[in-house]
């Protein structure tokens, strides 16, 4: 029962950002405002993160280890299974993904925040409400969402403890 449910969330994960009638921008357009510590420093958590890492590590030998050990045929790299949690705009059609946009950037902004082409201008971001109807995504129940692929479907898998990881990435905007 746990993994048909498992699968049915990240089924439903994929489509999600799959039917986006948005583009993704890339984390350098984000980071572009997101970058100083008077607005909290995401672009600099980020790049710290294993998020920002996560295409990478398909790269590598031990990642093609692991797709095999699962019965997948292609590199970890090119593995649908890998990569819809990898990388931000797997299964998005191309004409979505914006010039400065790259999936080997990893698990970017737009993975969690929603693909950021109609919300990214600082008039729509300073009001909430409008940044939302354009494409803003800010997940209610983190800790669900983060398990999308976080999760024992991963054969790297360890207890996901949400309050020890969530303290390395969160990233607040400062209260003024």
């Amino acid at each position: 029962m746990f993994w048909k449910i498992v699968t049915l969330v990240s089924a439903f994960f994929i489509v999600s950002f799959a039917q986006t009638q948005h583009a993704f921008v890339g984390t350098k357009v984000c980071g572009m405002c997101h970058k100083s510590e008077k607005q909290g420093s995401q672009l600099t958590i980020w790049e710290k993160s294993s998020h920002a890492k996560a295409y990478e590590t398909l790269k590598t030998a031990k990642a093609d280890e692991l797709a095999k050990a699962k019965g997948f045929t292609t590199p970890a790299v090119e593995t649908p299974e890998c990569l819809k949690c990898h990388v931000s705009g797997y299964g998005v059609d191309a004409s979505l993904l914006g010039k400065k946009f790259k999936m080997e950037d990893g698990v970017q902004c737009e993975t969690c925040h929603g693909a950021g082409e109609d919300y990214k201008s600082k008039k729509i971001m300073e009001n909430k409400d409008e940044a939302i109807k354009n494409g803003l995504k800010v997940p209610e129940k983190i800790e669900e969402f983060c398990i999308n692929c976080h999760n024992a479907e991963s054969p790297t898998y360890v207890d996901f403890n949400f309050a020890e990881m969530w303290e390395k990435i969160k990233h607040d905007i400062p209260k003024k």
